[in-house]
């Protein structure tokens, strides 16, 4: 049913996720990050990258975990959301790693409100891994938000 793939290990809290490494552009330290007014909460501003303006996430906001101070760890991954570069905090990025996809089940059905960016859990080495769909982290809606948020900004 799934493809082996290459994943760009993170954690959040205590948990570990993947994303695939081609939607993985690069990770960085966090840098000063500029606010904008009228966003979502999990929004946490922009950076300048290089030249270019991009929206920072902050995704232990967007997954209702606790708030954590920025540490020495932390880094912004910067991703391809719905063909759109973002900004992503994290709490640690560990290492990238192949799992196989018969190693791969899709997400249990008790994750109903999480299941929409949840493509599956990956076993590996006596670890489960929570495999994201990074297209599927916001609603279009938020979207729509967020391109706006950027221009204006």
């Amino acid at each position: 049913m799934f493809q082996d793939v290459q994943l760009v290990i993170f954690n959040l809290a205590k948990e570990e996720y993947g994303l695939p490494i081609g939607k993985v552009q690069e990770i960085n330290r966090v840098a000063a990050v500029t606010k904008l007014p009228h966003t979502p909460e999990f929004m946490e501003g922009i950076i300048n990258l290089r030249g270019r303006v991009i929206p920072v996430l902050d995704l232990r906001k967007r997954f209702g975990l606790d708030a954590r101070e920025h540490d020495d760890s932390t880094r912004i991954m910067v991703t391809d959301v719905s063909g759109q570069t973002v900004g992503l905090i994290v709490d640690a990025v560990h290492e990238v790693v192949t799992i196989k996809g018969s190693g791969i089940e899709p997400s249990p059905p008790t994750f109903i409100l999480e299941a929409q960016y949840i493509e599956g859990i990956g076993k590996m080495e006596g670890r489960l891994v929570i495999l994201l769909n990074i297209d599927r982290i916001m609603s279009s809606q938020e979207t729509i938000q967020l391109k706006q948020s950027v221009q204006a900004g």
